[in-house]
């Protein structure tokens, strides 16, 4: 059996997570329906509780939260979710997928709705790791000291393109 790979959206922190999970192992969320919260200890969040927001399923269709059941279907949509016109009043036909999870949904898009003791860092094993004290470099006072060492070097004249009846003279330095 394929895993289900949940997409775990945190709205105070504004991050997501990517988590893969068996689906012999959470097999709790077969049936859940777009917009019903479940236990976050399906996909080892313990005290945390998700809700699903949408989901893809094997050939890349994604749910929709008005189709009812598990199933495909095709309808003629004009708003987002699943189609975004770009033009005032376009319509399109798409193949869609119900707001039911089943065995066939690859991809579950959830989001954090009641958070647990630890912080999600800690439970994935993906914790930031913190910089290490860099030891400072000295300031770039030295290319500084060298600009103001250096003469400006005097300006060449560009050559500019002759005119009819017009000379152009050149100093000579000697």
């Amino acid at each position: 059996m394929p895993n289900f790979q949940f997409i775990v959206s945190n709205p105070t922190t504004k991050k997501a997570y990517k988590i893969d999970v068996d689906q012999t192992k959470a097999t709790g969320i077969i049936g859940k329906i777009i917009g019903e919260k479940f236990n976050g200890d399906i996909v080892n969040l313990p005290g945390y509780e998700l809700q699903v927001t949408g989901g893809t399923d094997k050939d890349g269709f994604p749910m929709h939260h008005k189709v009812h059941g598990p199933g495909r279907k095709s309808l003629v949509l004009s708003q987002p979710p699943c189609f975004h016109p770009k033009l005032k009043g376009q319509r399109k036909r798409k193949m869609i997928r119900g707001n039911t999870i089943s065995a066939d949904i690859v991809q579950i898009n959830c989001k954090i709705v009641k958070a647990g003791a630890k912080p999600i860092e800690q439970l994935l094993g993906k914790e930031e790791k913190k910089e290490e004290a860099k030891p400072e470099e000295k300031p770039k006072e030295k290319s500084a000291e060298k600009k103001e060492e250096k003469k400006p070097e005097e300006k060449k004249e560009e050559a500019k393109p002759k005119k009819e009846g017009e000379e152009v003279h050149k100093e000579s330095k000697s």
